[in-house]
């Protein structure tokens, strides 16, 4: 029996076969050609970095000495530049109409997310409110905050795509800022951006885009944003 065992052994041992035995010449060539093929065929030329935003190389090459001349500052780290872009969705109201309800909402951040070219968060509500039918922990919004390339890159989109979609486009109000010169402004439907296909929309929703910058008040912040394109309407012609 014992003389039967070490000739099995033996066996496995020079076909190069059991969990930790070696394997044979044949497999060995056969996995270094696989290995020499796929080296063969992958690309061997690095991966260039992605060219930076279209509107950030005009706010840094002529921007720039613009809005020196325009604010009378020469410092350029105290000139006013675009810091982020927070987009916003009410979608409270489908929170009570059960599984169609979620299914518009999940619809609104599929279609966000689109808009953004990156995922919303979803905010829920901290209390429940009895008049407004509103639980704790209720899906009641969603926002993204945009920062660096994907910021510019929305920027660009919105002045060159999403206002000349607006129906009877009049302009945007020149008012909409606050202290620290960030901008508010919204749309009444998310089928003025072009990368939401409009024949599958079912439902029309709004949003809120909130512009921050480090401007030091309004008036710089306007300033700035007239000089990246920003439509604002003449408050002469208001009606």
């Amino acid at each position: 029996m014992a003389k039967d065992k070490d000739a099995d052994k033996k066996d496995k041992k020079s076909k190069g076969g059991g969990a930790g035995g070696p394997p044979e010449k044949g497999e060995k060539r056969s996995r270094r050609a696989k290995v020499e093929q796929i080296a063969d065929t992958a690309d061997d030329t690095p991966l260039l970095p992605a060219p930076p935003p279209r509107l950030y190389e005009k706010y840094r090459n002529e921007l720039v000495p613009q809005l020196k001349t325009a604010l009378g500052i020469n410092n350029l780290l105290a000139l006013p530049r675009l810091d982020k872009i927070v987009i916003s969705m009410g979608v409270g109201r489908f929170a009570t109409e059960g599984g169609e309800g979620k299914q518009k909402i999940n619809q609104a951040e599929k279609e966000l997310s689109i808009i953004a070219g990156q995922k919303p968060v979803r905010c829920k509500s901290k209390k429940s409110v009895a008049n407004f039918k509103v639980r704790e922990n209720m899906d009641t919004g969603l926002k993204v905050t945009l920062r660096g390339a994907r910021m510019y890159e929305f920027m660009d989109r919105l002045i060159s795509l999403a206002f000349p979609r607006v129906k009877d486009f009049r302009g945007i109000d020149p008012t909409g800022f606050d202290k620290n010169g960030n901008y508010n402004f919204g749309f009444t439907e998310q089928t003025v951006f072009p990368e939401v296909d409009g024949a599958s929309v079912t439902f029309q929703q709004g949003m809120n885009i909130t512009i921050c910058t480090t401007a030091a008040n309004a008036d710089h912040g306007r300033e700035l944003l007239k000089q990246f394109g920003m439509p604002f309407r003449d408050s002469a012609k208001k009606d």
